[in-house]
């Protein structure tokens, strides 16, 4: 092989580097955005599954409320109905 057709082989060689440097890059920036798409989405599943568990926790502190006013309730109708027997019982 002569001088120009070993620089030409270098050149060559040099060049397909380059090319497959850049084609590297490209596909790193592709999967880099992907990957930040794909962050997101897992953000804003987390935000939800974050918002459902304190629903979850706020329905139940109502739950828990609304039984305990229902039993304060039974217990006053209970006085009432109490009251309204000693009033007016025809004993």
């Amino acid at each position: 092989m002569d001088g120009s057709a070993l620089d030409i082989s270098i050149i060559g060689i040099f060049v397909t580097v380059v090319i497959e440097a850049l084609y590297f890059a490209y596909k790193m920036g592709v999967i880099a955005k992907s990957i930040s798409i794909l962050e997101e989405k897992q953000d804003k599943h987390n935000s939800l599954i974050e918002r459902t568990y304190a629903n979850e926790r706020e329905i139940s502190v109502l739950k828990e409320q609304l039984s305990v006013e229902n039993h304060r309730i039974a217990d006053l109708e209970g006085v009432q109905n109490e009251y309204f027997r000693s009033r007016y019982s025809t004993d």
